[in-house]
């Protein structure tokens, strides 16, 4: 039991020691990602449409 007890105390130490974003980088960082994930997913939606049309052109479907 000792040595969860070290454990946590050793974690929250080390949370303390931690830099965490303003809220100003954090909204940045959000809005980067949600864009990111945003483009890629219609890039690839795109690019699945034309592999499947070309499939189904090809096999005369």
């Amino acid at each position: 039991m000792t040595s969860l007890t070290q454990f946590f105390r050793n974690v929250s130490s080390e949370m303390r020691k931690v830099s965490w974003p303003k809220r100003k980088e954090l909204t940045g960082y959000t809005v980067t990602v949600i864009v990111t994930v945003t483009i890629l997913a219609l890039f690839f939606a795109g690019i699945d449409q034309i592999i499947s049309r070309s499939v189904r052109f090809i096999l005369g479907l």
